[in-house]
């Protein structure tokens, strides 16, 4: 940019040309206003001052953000760069209420004089971080709140170490990532490090070490994670403390571990081989846990056989035609984490790599003809302790994450099937690629999957967040109940001016909470690109609102439509980045019974007690909306 902030290096201080050393990389604001109403709703028409809710009224309100970004290179290999936010006005009305700038919304605090209101809370907050060193022997990358990328392409079979990429929830729910990271060159050629405080969102403070190296044909990695304080502390109840700066961001961290991983990887012509082992949760050896049998609860303690597991997986591909074949047996805390591999194709259906589990998948993909592949996939898994059931009596409970070394979630009792069918005229840009909305070039391009999920079992207990942010475990968990769900992409990029993705899907599905309602949701979003104009739509029938706890309370909408249409000094991009434009966004919500705000029996003011006389049940649908305008102005990167 033209704008630059230029410092004398000391070449110049000695009589040499000035250098850029300094210059401000990122100016960023953002104007935006909020109209909002609706029918039938909790929210009231004026802000009640002693009843702080949000939203806190209808009608109309305001927002400003800044953002200022400075960027260093006090030498040709360093490079460092600092984004901070700056806080105008927050609004308290909009009806998507938790976003990244909430935390300046006004508070009141008790003191020993009374009450006090706080109207500029946390104005000033760094967005983001990032510096870069390259030397002869290493390459050095810091972040906060800019992410990584994982290892699992580089021998890291059991997800030790995550990527740490996550879109617009990071902002959302003002997470944290904030680390750095080190790729050893010449003699350490090989070798990685990670270490910081928060690796991948509520992440413990942790380092990782991972040792590359090729040996009779075999790729051969270890890897060693341990976390820096491996003591687990607990209160008077006997409750695992927990770090609250993450459970505010809506995370519970994981119970401390140290675990050491090996894999070995090799191609035998149009076959290949992965074989590995872990070890891990040492230091939860001696940790209690509840396990249900014949009517009958007993108590079990972890030790060091359940520290182990080990995975296998065979791939062939030739012409047409691959296949995979892989399975995993998990001891009780041999924890790893969700494959990030993509094998082949876009399946959905994958290890979650999780502790107590064994498992088997397999699958193939068949090009049947140049544009066109089928891709039928299998999931097996079964925990080696089953879930604590519903309903046990006391002593007994389900299981959580927050205070077990254990728990039955992901690797719940499976038999899974699934099918994909991709029509791609223009493989060079792979359909599955992360970036593939940017880069698919084809005038039409889907995938149609459909995945069938037959869960005989209930699991442990999920966690839950109350409206202040205390984390819970629920009493019970979902009930056992087979789950299906089809899902549709489809990418048409018509000319260099227009083009069109689309996204639609439909099936059943479970709360992560103790309801024991199904649901049965639909649904598809659009986004079209005509030269500088952008549109972006979606709707969706009886789903899950927007934010994690609706599914976790199971709270659904009957309705929920928007549309957002802008236009920008530039081409528009397709995912959402920062940009030049002007734009205005409306959003409609029908509400019923099992929705949060619906209100058809509401209290009239100075009832007591204020109880509703009837229940909502029977009454017509309520109804909230928003129209936001918003300017968006960006300079820099």
């Amino acid at each position: 940019m033209d704008a630059v902030l230029r410092a004398r290096s000391d070449k110049a201080a000695m009589g040499g040309n000035d250098s850029e050393i300094l210059k401000i990389s990122n100016l960023r604001a953002e104007f935006t206003t909020f109209n909002t109403g609706g029918s039938l709703i909790t929210t009231p028409d004026v802000a009640d001052p002693d009843n702080v809710v949000y939203p806190n009224q209808l009608g109309f309100d305001h927002m400003e953000s800044y953002f200022i970004g400075v960027e260093g290179n006090p030498a040709p290999n360093m490079k460092a760069n600092v984004n901070v936010n700056i806080l105008g006005r927050v609004a308290e009305n909009p009806i998507n209420e938790i976003f990244y700038e909430n935390r300046g919304r006004t508070q009141t605090v008790d003191t020993p004089d009374g009450p006090v209101v706080i109207g500029d809370n946390n104005r000033v907050q760094v967005y983001n971080a990032s510096y870069s060193w390259n030397e002869k022997d290493f390459e050095l990358r810091g972040f906060y709140r800019t992410g990584h990328y994982h290892w699992g392409y580089e021998g890291d079979i059991f997800a030790l170490y995550p990527e740490a990429n996550y879109g617009p929830n990071l902002d959302i729910y003002n997470g944290e990532t904030l680390g750095f990271e080190i790729d050893g060159k010449r003699s350490l050629d090989g070798l990685k490090v990670a270490i910081g405080p928060q690796l991948w969102w509520g992440a413990n403070p942790t380092y990782l070490l991972k040792y590359s190296k090729k040996l009779l044909n075999w790729d051969i990695t270890g890897i060693y994670h341990r976390d820096i304080n491996t003591n687990i502390e607990y209160d008077a109840s006997g409750k695992r403390i927990l770090n609250q700066t993450q459970v505010r961001t809506g995370i519970i961290p994981a119970w401390p571990t140290e675990r050491a991983t090996v894999a070995l990887q090799r191609k035998f012509g149009a076959f290949g081989v992965t074989l590995g082992g872990i070890w891990g949760g040492s230091p939860l050896n001696g940790s209690s846990f509840q396990m249900y049998e014949n009517g009958i609860v007993y108590n079990d303690y972890i030790n060091a056989k359940d520290n182990w597991g080990g995975k296998a997986k065979f791939t062939f591909s030739k012409g047409r035609f691959n296949i995979y074949t892989q399975g995993a047996i998990m001891g009780l805390v041999a924890n790893g984490g969700a494959d990030n591999v993509q094998t082949f194709t876009g399946w959905r259906l994958k290890d979650s790599g999780s502790g107590n589990q064994m498992n088997f998948l397999t699958g193939f993909t068949y090009n049947v003809t140049s544009n066109l592949q089928i891709a039928p996939n299998f999931l097996w898994q079964k925990p080696l302790v089953d879930a604590m059931p519903n309903g046990v009596d006391a002593p007994g409970r389900l299981r959580n994450f927050q205070d077990d070394p254990f728990v039955v979630r992901a690797n719940r009792e499976t038999v899974g099937g699934e099918l994909l069918l991709t029509w791609d005229p223009t493989p060079a840009t792979w359909m599955y690629e992360w970036n593939n909305d940017m880069v698919e070039d084809a005038k039409f391009a889907f995938s149609t999957g459909f995945v069938y999920r037959h869960l005989p079992t209930t699991m442990d207990a999920a966690i839950g967040f109350l409206a202040n942010r205390t984390a819970f475990a629920f009493e019970k968990s979902a009930p056992a109940q087979d789950l299906w769900e089809s899902n549709t992409r489809i990418v048409s990029k018509i000319s260099p001016d227009l083009g069109l993705i689309a996204n639609i899907y439909f099936g059943n599905g479970q709360g992560n909470g103790d309801s024991e309602r199904t649901i049965y949701r639909s649904g598809g979003d659009l986004r079209m690109i005509y030269r500088k104009v952008k549109l972006t739509s979606s709707i969706k029938f009886n789903d899950w609102g927007p934010y994690d706890y609706h599914r976790d309370f199971n709270l659904t909408y009957p309705v929920q439509s928007s549309i957002d249409i802008s236009t920008s000094v530039g081409k528009p991009s397709w995912f959402i980045l920062p940009d030049t434009r002007i734009g205005i966004m409306g959003i409609w919500r029908s509400l019923d019974q099992y929705s949060p705000r619906y209100s058809p029996n509401a209290v009239a003011p100075n009832t007591f007690p204020p109880v509703p006389a009837i229940s909502p049940v029977g009454f017509g649908n309520g109804s909230e909306w928003e129209i936001r305008t918003y300017i968006h102005i960006n300079i820099g990167k």
